[in-house]
């Protein structure tokens, strides 16, 4: 494998997938039509790469990057993470990215949402003293 990446992060990847016995022979690879920016050189060319491990049946599509190279590497290493979340049972990122959002956007309780409230109104008394008084 050479992905044109430093030679570390190339063998990282390499490491990680050994250790989860993930090979090349169980890659199924195919290369797809980006549908992404990026002009003429991606319309012209095939540069999103579509990934799927036969043994666990994960797939992975990956169009980040305009060269077909780079998106090789970063498949790879988007599938790895995958499995290694399904193989270790751990949450994966996304999933914990999501439920953090949803904390954030519900809805605030009532003793929550008074308080905000006496806190913007005190905020605004505040900026009405800071005012020049209007001349009559």
């Amino acid at each position: 494998m050479n992905f044109s990446v430093n030679p570390d992060k190339e063998e990282s990847l390499k490491i990680k997938m050994d250790s989860l016995g993930i090979k090349e022979i169980d890659l199924e690879e195919k290369f797809i039509r980006s549908s992404k920016k990026g002009g003429q050189k991606v319309n012209k060319t095939s540069s999103c790469v579509y990934l799927k491990h036969r043994p666990t049946g994960i797939e992975v599509k990956c169009q980040e990057e305009r060269s077909q190279v780079l998106n090789r590497f970063l498949a790879r290493r988007i599938l790895v993470g995958k499995i290694e979340s399904l193989v270790l049972g751990k949450k994966a990122e996304t999933q914990k990215a999501i439920e953090k959002i949803r904390r954030q956007k519900r809805k605030r309780s009532r003793r929550a949402k008074e308080k905000m409230l006496r806190y913007k109104k005190i905020h605004s008394e505040k900026k009405n003293l800071r005012k020049a008084p209007a001349i009559e």
